[in-house]
């Protein structure tokens, strides 16, 4: 097992990574048949209480205590008015952390991925007193909650997950009252504090280390084009602020609708496209007025123009990803906003995308995501574990579990109180340095990558430490 110590040791952050040796992979059979059984067990608990109250299963066979009628979400208490409480930690040191995922419903491809990646951090790391319980919210609010209540009165001392902001909100109230942490998987930053951490990647950190990098490169004006939606607002407004310390100047903003079918219009509009056409055409006009030979070459010169002038921006953020991200680029390409007078920026999201270099539209753009090196060897791993690509945020459930499992080695009580979980230095997970905050947000530092014809190159590596605390 990889033991790292999870305290202060001269500014370094904690290793999240196994060091099993490739021989320890050599049946994926046995661990497959193991880690199914483990989901089964973990699906027929699931099976417990139902939102009103009710009772499925033989509840004195699984060896809990009887449940109660399930707490008032506003306040966290059962409806007598007792506080919901967990089970004291046994004398063998055994050490319960629940994992709560919508295993049912429309997400339960994506969250199965993430809990063979809380599996696989398991194995790799934690020693045989760690326990993880998996539990299905069943993507809704009032299921996630009733995981919840079964989690904390099975005895689990941490809580990982939920995925989604809303059942995040109703697992805090629970977990609050019986004195239990809970590290969720939503980006949603809402949800944190209080109790609550999200290790979801927030725009605005993606969007500092961005700004940080281009302005540094002198590119001083900057233009987004978000989707109208929160995360479009949330990125504009970012945006605004990082560059104000920066002497950056946000000189244009454009929202389209993320449902579109065609962007053509949106990106006419950010490209300035109507007034550059219409000055390409009186220039011609003008020049064909003329009969000299210098005329006549710059009428030449302007034969395979659409446009004449640039934008009055040097850099535009492009927060999309996937397929709309390659129609926006190769539309702005087509309207004449493109290298060398505008390099286009994007955020971690980008990562998600298979071979971006793939639409030349976006050769030569920079974006800031995580290192991909010990992301791309975690691959490697899972896909000889489970023979498949991990989905993209099955690294949130590796480094939620490898952490606890990682402090669950430490000692002492209790192993996941706030100062545990937030110690200064910091974590290196799949996903690169991070530290779980005070405001329950999890800190980040990026890599700055490149699209170039070849593949993604990484030009700027991310910092191997992070700056002290301040009160």
């Amino acid at each position: 097992m990889c033991r790292q110590p999870a305290h202060d040791d001269g500014g370094r952050p904690v290793q999240l990574s196994g060091n099993r040796s490739g021989s320890c992979w050599a049946s994926h059979a046995a661990l497959q048949l193991v880690l199914a059984a483990l989901v089964a067990l973990a699906l027929a608990a699931c099976a417990g209480p139902t939102v009103d109250g009710g009772r499925a299963g033989d509840q004195s066979r699984s060896g809990l205590p009887p449940l109660p009628p399930l707490p008032d979400l506003r306040t966290g208490e059962g409806a007598a008015g007792a506080p919901l409480q967990r089970l004291p930690i046994p004398p063998d040191g055994t050490v319960r952390v629940a994992i709560l995922l919508p295993l049912s419903g429309a997400s339960a491809e994506l969250s199965q991925s993430m809990l063979n990646a809380a599996e696989m951090a398991v194995f790799e790391i934690a020693d045989d007193k760690f326990v993880l319980m998996p539990f299905d919210t069943k993507g809704t609010a009032e299921g996630a909650a009733a995981a919840a209540e079964q989690a904390i009165r099975g005895g689990a001392q941490l809580i990982l997950g939920p995925l989604l902001a809303a059942s995040v909100e109703a697992v805090a109230p629970l977990a609050r009252t019986a004195g239990v942490h809970v590290v969720s998987f939503s980006n949603s930053q809402s949800v944190a504090g209080n109790g609550v951490f999200i290790m979801g990647f927030v725009p605005q950190q993606q969007v500092e280390a961005i700004v940080d990098f281009a302005v540094a490169k002198g590119l001083m004006r900057h233009a987004v084009l978000a989707p109208q939606d929160a995360y479009g607002n949330a990125v504009v407004d970012t945006m605004r602020t990082a560059l104000l310390p920066r002497n950056g100047t946000l000189v244009r903003t454009h929202f389209y609708d993320p449902n579109a079918g065609d962007f053509s219009s949106d990106v006419k509009v950010v490209a300035d496209y109507d007034q550059r056409r219409t000055a390409l055409l009186q220039q011609r006009a003008l020049l064909q007025r003329q009969h000299d030979e210098v005329s006549r070459q710059a009428l030449k010169r302007l034969e395979n123009r659409d446009t004449i002038g640039d934008v009055d921006f040097n850099a535009m953020l492009l927060p999309a990803t996937g397929q709309t991200l390659r129609s926006l680029a190769s539309l702005l390409s087509y309207y004449d906003v493109d290298l060398p007078a505008v390099r286009f920026l994007g955020l971690r999201n980008w990562d998600e995308i298979e071979k971006p270099q793939a639409e030349p539209a976006l050769t030569g753009s920079w974006f800031a995501a995580p290192a991909p090196a010990a992301r791309q060897r975690f691959e490697e791993r899972f896909k000889e574990a489970f023979g498949r690509a991990p989905a993209r945020l099955a690294s949130l459930a590796y480094d939620s579990t490898a952490l606890a499992a990682t402090l669950a080695q430490d000692g002492g009580e209790p192993r996941f109180g706030f100062e545990a979980l937030t110690i200064a230095n910091g974590f290196e997970g799949v996903d690169g340095l991070f530290r779980l905050e005070a405001n329950g947000v999890a800190q980040r530092k990026f890599a700055i990558l490149e699209v170039r014809k070849a593949g993604v190159q990484m030009i700027q590596a991310p910092p191997t430490v992070f700056a002290p605390m301040t009160n």
